[in-house]
């Protein structure tokens, strides 16, 4: 073929591509139009990429391992297993009810948008501002969190090589390690936020392989517990009244081991097809998670040995002792333990891209001072720069609490449930009691605008009726218990070291939210602002 009428295939192959491109877009940005929203996000999430983010962000199997202790004092072996699955399935309702309102309505604003277009007239933009901070609030201390976990397992990997540093350790230390977490993962959302898609599909790969990179050599070199240290031993160490009552709230580390899960809804503006494509991901994510959380779980509960040893060996992360202990060598013990810290990090990076999608959703609405500065998107990457900055700033303010009282930073994150948990009871409500008085219309074919309850519409993807109605009610009772426990503080003898600080900051948060509002939101704050009308 001649070099010209090479050319010329080449030439008519890139316009269809950009053809073909421009449609995928526009059809992109149709459900976005519908709900009065100008597409300015670039679109680069695909599904394998959207996917590695939802799997990636929740961890599961990692934060089983992280959080160990924590279900151990209350519950037990036994309770950690039970209570994993009770959480799974409570997870599995709450993500399904949340699908349905992503398909529904997919922006970046997700709860407070879909409480604005669901709630009474009356109600509208009180419930929507309350549900935006709670939103908000929640996502912060996730991110806050992530990073603080982060940090510490390094400290315990340091343990872990280096013994003698134990009797030096101070909080300081971990919180520089915080901030170093934060720092890179602020890297990665701006200077390299054009392979941020590209990173997820990579970390996807790595948290599947890791999983079995651990499991292998933890089950197979260990030695084993009888069945009965796993499945029928319950322990009380917080000195409750019942059993039971040690169990519902040791499960808090199993909840928290599922925190994030709406992450992809967040960045659902830059997803192709986000309709279909963020639900799937979702569901994927949580079921994925959950089946390798559980298996290493067990395996970890058979190959712990002694766990007061473990604990003395290495009182921040035990897990670390008990792959030390496993494997007998601390070079193979710190590769495994290795491959949990550089997906934490990979999971406080996803927290950084979902809190700061948040702010700027919430500022494009005006739902934040100076939301003038937080709405901006770069031109040059059409990412939300200074939503970025204020995310991790504002975390970086939150771990100074850590240099004083580590006790103290832990209220900061168990407000990440309370605040998560909050927003997704307020919408679970709403969407059970439109789908009860038949709120809801099947797909519309045309265009209209979707902002007000009388113009709900279905998405895609749904459950059936009676399906439904029986998950959404289930997905409220399921809030309600949890966040009914995640106040409890771990020991029933309260003392300022053993005190859940939750309920104060959760407070202190929700107050400030209502002065703000009364003073100030209310007058820039009328609800998702229709950026173009049909």
């Amino acid at each position: 073929m001649a070099t010209k009428d090479i050319a010329f295939v080449e030439e008519l192959r890139d316009s269809d591509t950009q053809a073909h491109s421009s449609k995928v877009s526009a059809g992109d940005d149709a459900g976005l139009q519908r709900l009065g929203k100008k597409p300015v996000l670039k679109r680069t999430f695909g599904f394998l990429a959207i996917l590695g983010f939802s799997c990636t962000i929740l961890i599961t199997w990692e934060a089983s391992l992280i959080l160990f202790l924590s279900g151990l004092q209350n519950g037990g072996p036994s309770g950690i297993l039970y209570g994993f699955i009770v959480v799974w399935i409570g997870t599995i309702s709450v993500f399904a009810t949340l699908s349905e309102l992503v398909s529904m309505a997919p922006t970046s604003g997700g709860q407070y948008h879909w409480v604005s277009i669901m709630s009474p007239p009356q109600y509208r933009r009180f419930l929507g501002f309350v549900t935006g901070w709670l939103t908000l609030t929640g996502w912060q201390a996730a991110t806050a969190s992530g990073a603080y976990l982060t940090g510490t397992a390094i400290q315990g990997l340091i343990i872990l090589t280096h013994p003698n540093y134990l009797a030096s350790m101070q909080n300081w230390h971990g919180t520089l390690l915080f901030w170093a977490v934060l720092l890179l993962g602020y890297a990665i959302n701006t200077a390299l936020s054009s392979l941020l898609a590209k990173f997820e599909r990579l970390v996807l790969v790595f948290h599947i392989l890791g999983f079995f990179a651990v499991i292998f050599p933890l089950v197979f070199l260990s030695d084993h517990n009888n069945p009965e240290a796993v499945w029928d031993t319950f322990l009380n160490l917080g000195g409750w009244q019942t059993r039971g009552l040690s169990f519902c709230i040791g499960m808090l580390g199993n909840v928290f081991a599922f925190v994030g899960g709406d992450g992809a809804i967040h960045m659902v503006e830059e997803v192709h097809n986000p309709s279909v494509t963020v639900p799937w991901s979702i569901m994927a994510g949580v079921i994925i998670n959950g089946i390798m959380g559980f298996a290493m779980l067990v395996a970890t509960l058979y190959c712990m040995g002694d766990i007061d040893a473990r604990l003395e060996e290495n009182p921040i992360y035990p897990f670390m002792a008990i792959f030390h202990n496993a494997v007998g060598s601390t070079a193979g013990a710190a590769i495994m333990a290795a491959f949990v810290v550089i997906l934490a990090f990979s999971a406080t990076t996803g927290f950084v891209s979902s809190t700061s999608r948040m702010y700027w959703a919430f500022a494009r609405d005006r739902g934040l001072p100076g939301w003038q500065i937080l709405k901006r998107v770069s031109r040059r990457t059409s990412i939300p720069v200074n939503s970025v900055i204020v995310t991790v700033v504002v975390a970086i303010i939150l771990s100074l609490v850590n240099i004083g009282s580590a006790t103290a930073f832990n209220g900061v994150i168990s407000v990440s449930v309370a605040g998560l948990f909050g927003s997704y009871l307020v919408v679970a409500s709403l969407l059970l009691y439109h789908r009860l008085t038949g709120g809801i219309r099947l797909p519309a074919s045309d265009n209209s605008l979707t902002n007000t309850g009388a113009n709900l519409t279905w998405g895609p993807w749904r459950l059936p009726k009676v399906l439904g109605v029986i998950n959404n009610a289930f997905t409220c009772l399921y809030l309600i218990f949890v966040l009914f426990f995640s106040f409890w503080p771990s020991y029933s003898e309260v003392t300022a070291d053993t005190m859940n600080w939750s309920v104060l900051v959760f407070s202190a948060v929700t107050i400030l939210s209502m002065v703000y509002y009364a003073v100030w939101g209310r007058k820039s704050y009328t609800g998702p602002i229709v950026e173009i009308e049909q």
